[in-house]
C-alpha cells in the first residue's frame, strides 16, 4: 500500500510539474511577458512572444516523408495507452484483505471479521505489551495471504528481542487463531524520545 501511494505520488507529480511547465510557458508567450518584464530568455526558448506557436508548419512536417514515422508514432502513443490503463487497473486491485472468516475457510454460519476490526485488536494487545509504549496496526495483502505491518514504538529501557518474542506469543497467536490462517507479519521498531540525565 505504502509503496503503491508513493509511486502515484511521485508519477502525478511528474505529470503536475510538466504541465505547470507547459502551461506557464504558454502563458509567458501569449502575455507577451518576456518583452513587458524586459527579460531575455535563452536561445531556443520556444514561445518568447505572442505571434510564436507551439508547432510551426516545419516542425509539424519534418517527419512526414520518412516511412518509419507514423508507424513509430502509433506504437508509443499504444505503449502510452498501455501504461495508463495498467496504471489504472493497478488502483482497482485490492490491497486490503477485507472481511476474514472467523476459524478459517470452513468457518461456521459464515462469521466474518473486519480488517479494522483485526488491525485495531492486534494493536491493542500490542500496547499492553511491556515495554510497548504505543502500537499501531493496519491490514494488507489479500485475503488468502492477509499481511500485518505493525508500528511499535519502544520504551526506553526496551530490549527488541524479548517485545518481539512476546508480540509472536501473544498479539499474532490471537490473530492467527480467531482467522485460522498464517499471517504474515512485518514490524517496525522505533524508541521514544527521552531526556539525558546528567550525571554528577
Amino acid at each position: 500500500m505504502m509503496r503503491k501511494s508513493a509511486v502515484n505520488r511521485v508519477l502525478l507529480a511528474a505529470v503536475g510539474i510538466v504541465l505547470l511547465g507547459g502551461g506557464l510557458l504558454i502563458l509567458a508567450g501569449g502575455f507577451d511577458v518576456y518583452r513587458r518584464w524586459r527579460m531575455t530568455p535563452p536561445d531556443g526558448w520556444p514561445l518568447t512572444v505572442s505571434q510564436d506557436v507551439l508547432l510551426t508548419d516545419a516542425d509539424r512536417t519534418w517527419w512526414t516523408g520518412e516511412g518509419w514515422w507514423w508507424p513509430a508514432a502509433i506504437a508509443c502513443l499504444v505503449v502510452v495507452v498501455l501504461l495508463a490503463l495498467w496504471w489504472f487497473l493497478a488502483q482497482l486491485r485490492r490491497t486490503h484483505p477485507g472481511p476474514l472468516s472467523v476459524g478459517g475457510k470452513d468457518a461456521v454460519d459464515g462469521v466474518e471479521l473486519r480488517e479494522a476490526a483485526l488491525s485495531d485488536a492486534v494493536a491493542a494487545d500490542a500496547r499492553r505489551l511491556s515495554g510497548v509504549a504505543q502500537a499501531r496496526a493496519r491490514m494488507i495483502g489479500s485475503s488468502r495471504r492477509p499481511e500485518v505491518e505493525l508500528d511499535l514504538t519502544l520504551r526506553p529501557t526496551s530490549e527488541p528481542g524479548p517485545v518481539l518474542q512476546e508480540l509472536y506469543d501473544g498479539p499474532l497467536k490471537s490473530a492467527r487463531q480467531s482467522t485460522g490462517r498464517e499471517i504474515t507479519t512485518r514490524v517496525h521498531l522505533g524508541a521514544t524520545k527521552h531526556k539525558a540525565h546528567r550525571a554528577d
